[in-house]
């Protein structure tokens, strides 16, 4: 496993703060200009990575009512809609793509995507996309999962709804055809997912058993999947992303709103900034001043020379100057060499 590598502009790896993905999705809503203020409002709220969805409704699926190509899921977002229909709505227009992957380019926010067929990837090479990202429901089209392989560019795997077996396979075929930098993404494919349906203890497992960074699609409500994610090794967060939920779009109940993405941003950073090394004792210089605050042995009244220490006229209090309170037993009943006024830290120098 590479220990870092990048995407764009950004490093990927433990030793890098969590990378960002904002997904566009469908909720530009079918308006180009709308697709642009996302791009922008993403970038404002300090994304790492735009990311795309390459198809159309004609390479997904057929145009036909047929009840086989119709969703009945009474608790799916979109009960009762036709594939096409729902594909047609969501797509982003690939004339579109030229210009979205300029501007990101000119923002300084890396774009990639995520091709659905062979021909969306031989349409994304010519605009030099920096990444791939298999979608969950594609992770067993092994034929995808070569071709971009062989591009030669990093490529990021959702695991959504795949056992282990088939993401051994998906991981060997992507390797065989020259992927030497690969993501698996943690995620549960249902829209929104609820965080007890997460299961990020997976993050780590998954890690181990197949050599490779790990990250995380997030669908849940909301960033506390995602920070407890980058917890325990999460180098690539996911999130649909919108301008405003009201807005509606066939994503928007389970995105991100501007502000919500900068929250996530600055928390997942924090998370990772919080994991630092195994360490116990002092952590930092700022750490070696509180010292001071600890409970030590003080005289507790004035004392005249060969007074004998008692319970009486010791106490363990604030602040650290005196001896440890573990001593208290290996001083009581010692006489002191000078008088002492109350409020001075006991030390055996004083001590007889």
């Amino acid at each position: 496993m590479n220990e870092t590598f990048k995407i764009g502009n950004q490093s990927i790896g433990k030793e890098h703060r969590p990378f960002v993905v904002a997904e566009l999705s469908g909720n530009h809503n079918k308006s180009l200009d709308r697709a642009i203020q996302l791009i922008h409002a993403a970038h404002e709220a300090g994304a790492h990575a735009v990311k795309l969805q390459t198809y159309t409704a004609d390479t997904m699926t057929l145009d036909s009512k047929d009840p086989h190509f119709q969703i009945t899921d009474p608790k799916s977002l979109w009960n009762g809609r036709y594939l096409y229909e729902l594909y047609d709505e969501a797509h982003t227009p690939w004339e579109w793509h030229k210009e979205i992957f300029e501007i990101c380019n000119n923002l300084g926010i890396t774009c990639f995507s995520a091709p659905f067929d062979l021909s969306a990837i031989e349409f994304l090479e010519k605009l030099n996309c920096p990444a791939y990202k298999i979608a969950s429901f594609e992770n067993t089209d092994v034929d995808l999962i070569a071709s971009v392989s062989q591009t030669g560019k990093p490529v990021i795997i959702s695991t959504g709804m795949a056992n282990v077996s088939e993401i051994y396979d998906a991981v060997n075929v992507a390797r065989k055809n020259g992927c030497q930098n690969l993501v698996l993404l943690k995620c549960t494919s249902t829209y929104p997912a609820s965080p007890e349906s997460c299961n990020v203890l997976t993050i780590p497992h998954m890690k181990d058993l197949f050599q490779c960074e790990v990250g995380l699609s997030d669908h849940t409500m909301g960033i506390g999947v995602s920070v407890a994610s980058v917890a325990l090794g999460a180098s690539l967060i996911e999130k649909h992303f919108t301008l405003n939920r009201e807005d509606g779009g066939v994503d928007s109940a389970f995105s991100l709103e501007p502000q919500e993405l900068g929250s996530l941003v600055i928390e997942t950073e924090r998370a990772w900034q919080s994991l630092g090394r195994v360490n116990y004792g002092i952590s930092s210089r700022q750490e070696e001043k509180s010292k001071q605050f600890r409970r030590t042995l003080f005289v507790s009244k004035d004392l005249n020379e060969g007074d004998t220490i008692s319970e009486e006229n010791i106490r363990s209090i604030r602040p650290g100057y005196g001896l440890p309170v573990k001593e208290k037993s290996n001083i009581i009943g010692r006489k002191v060499r000078q008088n002492i006024k109350k409020g001075t830290p006991l030390s055996w120098e004083i001590l007889s």
